[in-house]
């Protein structure tokens, strides 16, 4: 799959998406306080540390582990023109075998939002997991009124599966999610098989 002699490296038009670095963790740290607000009700609770340098040095490490060991693909979305941060999205729990398949998630900052780059960088590394990664399946989840999500992971070719209850906690509590799935040769819709 990867080695971590090569460096992993996706471009779109507007994009360079790589894994997280040391460097990083100043735009990080910033990107994720002035985006708080608009995050937090879609993500996990964050812990007291989640903003320091220590919890980032960690996020780097697992980062790179990650990519080692071939379980997961966690990349930041940096933007060509100026090399701004943008956000981040991963593809985890990489399972190989008769699953062929791996989980889809990411977050963009709040000044960045609704403006395609999620768009771009879903598409790459949906191309990425299929083409070179040789998966079958990539799922993603999201809250029921996350519409912005759901509107992107349908214009992504990502296809809705149902609902699974209380399967994240965000925010604190747990929640349903609805469930979503794009598959490397997607037939649904096109047989008559019931």
């Amino acid at each position: 799959m990867l080695s971590l002699r090569r460096k992993l490296r996706l471009d779109t038009e507007r994009l360079l998406l790589r894994p997280p670095t040391h460097g990083d963790f100043n735009p990080w740290a910033a990107l994720r306080t002035s985006s708080e607000a608009f995050l937090t009700k879609w993500e996990p609770s964050w812990a007291e540390d989640h903003l320091t340098r220590r919890s980032f040095t960690n996020r780097v490490y697992w980062a790179n582990r990650a990519i080692g060991n071939e379980s997961a693909i966690p990349l930041f979305l940096i933007r060509r023109e100026d090399d701004a941060l943008l956000g981040a999205i991963t593809l985890d729990n990489i399972r190989r075998g008769p699953a062929q398949s791996a989980t889809l998630g990411y977050w963009i900052g709040a000044p960045f939002a609704r403006q395609g780059y999620m768009c771009e960088a879903i598409e790459a590394v949906v191309h990425h997991a299929f083409d070179r990664l040789d998966l079958s399946r990539i799922e993603a989840a999201c809250l029921p009124e996350n519409a912005a999500s759901r509107g992107l992971l349908e214009k992504t070719g990502f296809k809705y599966e149902g609902v699974a209850q209380s399967y994240l906690q965000i925010d604190g509590r747990w929640r349903t999610h609805v469930l979503y799935a794009s598959l490397r040769s997607d037939r649904r819709g096109r047989t008559t098989a019931g």
